[in-house]
């Protein structure tokens, strides 16, 4: 048996080097007749893959796109490629695909050999990525937390604060959760009994365990991440409501930093937070719709101030 699925496994390699073979061509190569080759095309269909044969002059095996996708394989430089590709993938803006990238990563590290993974490591190490982005999380603990979602196993880390505060915390990881370029985890914070959220890129030496836990009935993730990132850490936390229905406020808004509740057809309920008022100020003008602040008074004097602002610097000198 060991000798036909390694020989079944080389046929299917050979099928992805080139568009077309002939049966005596497979069967030299494999040192096998043309008659095992037919069985082990057999074994293949009956696998998932779509191996097409056809008769006469230019006529062979042919490997072809099926209704669904067939397990891969891959050779060294191959696999090396992927992996530095969806390491890249995981960190990039395109929305869903950082983790969908993440989600292929952690599969391909689990059954990937040590000689490949230091390959990668080490091109991923060597390769520095032009961005905007300040908030760069290493591929390493994002390929951690994966797993540990996964394979639901407490982790330790350190943790910075937004203050600046170092803690010690011990979490059940539940989901990894990707706001633009910037990673959160969502777990279950052993030590304080309760959810939370933690920036990746604030981290330090995450270490998984050995200790296994049962999975907890959680709130959806990413909305909790939302919440959490746009309420909780600032010292403002402004209501206005906007005369513009749901859809269109939507469409000029970040759901990462807003929450919406349309309260009637042509009103929109608009909460956010920022530490500096100025910042809500410019963003409820940003929107370009009739609107009133309904709290705090704070922002209403601060809009008050940017106004006139804006109109001495639109008068002509």
């Amino acid at each position: 048996m060991g000798d036909t699925t390694e020989r079944v496994l080389r046929l299917l390699s050979l099928l992805q080097q080139r568009p077309v073979w002939t049966g005596p061509e497979l069967a030299e190569r494999l040192g096998v007749t043309t008659r095992s080759i037919r069985r082990d095309v057999e074994r293949l269909r009956g696998l998932g893959y779509p191996v097409h044969a056809a008769q006469g002059v230019g006529g062979g095996y042919q490997l072809g796109r099926g209704r669904e996708l067939p397990p891969l394989l891959l050779d060294d430089q191959e696999a090396v490629a992927i992996a530095v590709s969806l390491r890249l993938a995981a960190g990039g803006t395109v929305t869903g695909a950082s983790e969908a990238a993440l989600s292929t990563l952690a599969k391909l590290d689990q059954v990937m050999p040590p000689r490949l993974r230091s390959e990668v490591k080490a091109i991923h190490d060597s390769t520095v990525t032009l961005s905007a982005a300040q908030d760069l999380v290493d591929g390493d603990v994002l390929l951690t937390l994966a797993r540990a979602c996964r394979d639901l196993v407490r982790v330790r880390f350190g943790y910075d604060a937004r203050d600046g505060a170092a803690s010690e915390r011990w979490v059940e990881p539940c989901r990894l959760v990707a706001t633009g370029r910037r990673w959160y985890l969502m777990a279950w914070d052993v030590d304080r009994e309760d959810w939370r959220t933690f920036r990746l890129d604030r981290m330090r030496s995450v270490a998984p365990s050995t200790w296994r836990f049962k999975q907890r009935d959680h709130p959806d993730p990413a909305e909790y991440v939302r919440r959490s990132v746009s309420h909780a850490p600032f010292s403002h936390h402004a209501r206005v409501r906007v005369h513009a229905p749901l859809e269109e406020v939507a469409a000029r808004t970040d759901p990462r930093w807003v929450t919406l509740t349309s309260l009637d057809e042509s009103t929109t309920l608009l909460e956010s937070s920022a530490d500096a008022l100025e910042w809500l100020a410019f963003h409820v003008v940003w929107l370009g719709f009739e609107c009133e602040i309904l709290e705090p008074a704070e922002l209403r004097a601060t809009a008050a101030g940017l106004s006139d602002r804006l109109r001495r610097a639109a008068a002509p000198g």
